[in-house]
This record gives C-alpha cells, structure tokens and sequence, in this order.
C-alpha cells in the first residue's frame, strides 16, 4: 500500500532518456511533513498528481525559408517551410489500416531506416502505424516520402514540426505493439479501422466554424450546419497538464493526468465525466486532441455506448494550428517530447497575423503558478528538483527561487534534492548531482 503524499510516479525525462516516462515511486512517505500544515509554500489540495516529462525548449526558432524540393508535396504540419538538410525535424504521423504481417512490415521499415539518423517512437500492428520521431531534415522526410509510396499509406497525413536542439528523441524504438495507442484494457479489440466507427473528422476550417457556431449559439447557422437547435460540447480528450499551458476557448479541463485512464462517457460522476448525463441524440461532441489519434480511438468506444454525433478535429491541434492560426485557440500546445512546449507561431510562422500574434500573447495569462496561484505568462513546464517527487508543474520565477525549484515545502527536505535550474535547461541524471553539497533549508 502506497503513502499519500508524494507517492507518485516519477515521469523524469532526462538527456539520453527523454521518453517514455521512467516508472518508479517516491520513496518518501509523505511530502508535506505533518509540522508543515501551515504557510504561504503549501501545495493545492491535488498535489502530486503523477509527475511528467522534464522542461524543454519553450519554443522552437523560426523556419528560415529554402528552395522548394520534392519534400514540400507532403501533407506536413509546415509545407513549404522546413529546414535545410542538415537541421532537425519532428515528424508525426498514424494512419489506420490493416496490416496482415505486422512483424514484416517492422523489418521493412528497420530495413530503409537502417544508417538514417531518426530517433523517436514508431509503433506497427494489425491496425496501422503510429509514428513520431526526429532527425535531420533530409533523414526525416526520407522516411515519410517513402513511406508514403506504399499504397497501404499513400493517403497519410504526415505533421512536421521544428527542433532546434537536435533530436527531440534519446534513440529509435521501432517494434510490434499491441496497442498504438495506451488505454486501459487496450484498443486491438476496437474497430479502429472502420471510418463509420470513429468520429465525423473536420477539416481545421470546419473546425474554426463550429467554435464560431458554438460562440454564437443564438444565432441561425451557416448553410453547412444547419441545426441550429442542436447542442454543443467541446471535449478535450488529453490530460489535464496540457490543457494547463494550452486549450480551445471554451474546453474544460479534463480530469485525466494519464489518457490511459480516461473513462469518458462511461461513468455517471458529472463533477469528473464531462458526458455524464447528456443528451446522446441531440448533442454535437467535437473532440480534440494534439495529433488526432486519441480522438479517433475513443470516440470508437463512445460510438458504442451510444453516442451518434462525434466529431474530430482532423490531424489534432497541430494541424489546426499550421492551417488556422491561433483563432479561437489560448496559449501553447503540449507535445510528447524534449521540447515540451510549442507556439501556435511554430507551425506556420508565415501564415500567423500580427494581430492574431498579439492576441495569442494576451491570452497567454490565463496560466497560475501551482504553489501560489498567481498569473504566469511563461508556458514552460519544470520538475520538481526532488527527484523522488518529479512533478511536472508550472511556477513562477518568485517560487522557484524561494522554494528552490521544488514543489513545496515538504519537497525541499528531500534527501535526493537537485539544484533549481534556470531557464529551459533540463536535469541530467542523478549521479551528476548526488556528491553536491546542497545548501540547508533555511524556509521553515
């Protein structure tokens, strides 16, 4: 039986081990001492949700302009904007389709990647492929055009971000998985595959004009949707410390720290279900989430409890963002990453309006500091310096420096506590900080 407190799972992301998440538990019995229970350095009630990824690059540079290439006939999250040959991309793709030999498509593709430099996540099953990965520019695109040319995922829409630290990656893990994506009990029993059971997708402007409908509910709609009389739910279907640095205006905050969790539409409990108690035959559901692929798989679990009127945001808010701008959107977008954090600026900097710039960086503040509530404009994400703690939580520069880059009180008596770090740099492993003398605590 686990202790409250700062029993949680670590998520440290550090140089060489960016991701997946390190799983291990806090060996601290509780990280509010019982004599702490009093103070201006006391956590939220829901402290030490799972702690997450380590901060990264809070945004990437801008995309110098090149000559066009073969490259820029993909579907990618920045045509006619990536970098020269021997700079870094991120690519993300997945596409739905059968796959009788799961096991020799693997072959095939470790077979054309074999002395290319990408780095990143690809997953290959009897329901398709999930990709997300980095290298350098001609590397990365290499794959995907080829890719591409296999008529099983000629039609893939493939979502192209920058770097500009390298790899966004520790290292290649291309391998069979049962499921692409992780959800409690596991998805090869969903019809994936089957367009009819997932959601209606919409294309970015079709998107764009249901948040309008929505803001303007009172009003006729257009001619393309024309149920007037219809409900509307906006659902975001990530975890709860994404929405934190970015959401739609509108979305309500899931109550999810780990997608695999989530049980939307399935429970009765209105203060944690979003869909508790709606009406399924007369309400619109639009999900969103970053690339597209959560929302394709859960919305197959909601059509089968009932659910008639899903709809997606087609590529996620990535491709929203590249095609959209950052209209009806607040803040940064989360991704799963070294960078950790990305301006609506990074998908398509030529195609953002000054004055949707402005706005984006008004909006910006909606964000709090997880220790004292106050207002932060800063969208980045660091961990707590307690390595046995771990949590991902956003802070102002005031409570970094007087809890020395902790979480809280508690956290800054931790045996296994590591320097604050400035700015976006990211912890290292921890022997480089054990021999450290750390100065006392001196806050109590």
């Amino acid at each position: 039986m686990r202790m409250p407190g700062c029993c949680v799972r670590a998520s440290a992301v550090l140089p060489g081990a960016h991701y997946p998440f390190a799983r291990r538990w806090c060996a601290l019995p509780q990280c509010r001492p019982a004599a702490l229970t009093s103070g201006p350095f006391l956590p939220p009630t829901s402290h030490h949700l799972p702690g997450r990824l380590e901060v990264g690059v809070p945004c990437a540079q801008q995309l110098r302009r090149r000559r066009p290439s073969r490259s820029d006939g993909l579907s990618s999250g920045l045509d006619g904007g990536a970098q020269a040959d021997g700079e870094f991309l991120v690519v993300n793709f997945y596409h739905f389709v059968p796959i009788e030999s799961p096991l020799s498509e693997v072959s095939k593709h470790l077979t054309f990647l074999q002395g290319r430099d990408i780095h990143g996540r690809i997953y290959i099953n009897e329901q398709g492929i999930n990709a997300q990965y980095s290298g350098p520019c001609k590397d990365a695109l290499a794959y995907a055009e080829w890719l591409k040319e296999d008529d099983h995922f000629s039609g893939i829409l493939v979502q192209i971000s920058p770097t500009s630290r390298g790899h966004a990656f520790p290292q290649l893990k291309l391998r069979y998985k049962p499921s692409l994506v992780q959800l409690e009990g596991g998805v090869s029993h969903l019809p994936l595959i089957d367009p009819a059971m997932r959601a209606i997708p919409l294309s970015p402007s079709e998107w764009r004009l249901r948040l309008q409908d929505m803001d303007n509910a009172d009003e006729p709609l257009s001619k393309d949707f024309p149920n007037h009389d219809r409900k509307f739910l906006l659902l975001d279907v990530r975890n709860g410390y994404e929405w934190d640095i970015g959401h739609f205006k509108g979305a309500q905050r899931p109550n999810v720290d780990c997608f695999r969790s989530t049980t939307f539409g399935q429970s009765e409990l209105t203060d944690s279900d979003p869909l508790a108690g709606i009406e399924k035959e007369n309400t619109d559901i639009l999900m969103y989430c970053t690339g597209g692929i959560r929302c394709d798989v859960y919305s197959t679990i909601l059509r089968q409890r009932g659910f008639q009127n899903l709809f997606t945001l087609s590529g996620g808010v990535s491709h929203y963002l590249k095609n959209e701008g950052p209209a009806e959107w607040v803040g940064n977008l989360f991704v799963f990453d070294s960078r950790l954090s990305l301006p609506p600026s990074a998908y398509n900097p030529e195609n953002v309006a000054e004055g949707e710039i402005e706005m984006s960086s008004e909006n910006s503040t909606f964000a709090s500091c997880y220790i004292c509530r106050s207002h932060i404009s800063e969208l980045r994400h660091r961990n707590c310096a307690n390595l046995d703690c771990n949590l991902l939580f956003l802070s102002c520069p005031i409570c970094v420096e007087e809890l020395r880059g902790c979480c809280c009180l508690g956290c800054t008596y931790a045996p296994r506590r590591r320097p604050a770090l400035p700015g976006s740099q990211r912890y290292k492993k921890w022997h480089i900080y054990r021999d450290l003398e750390m100065p006392k605590n001196s806050l109590a």
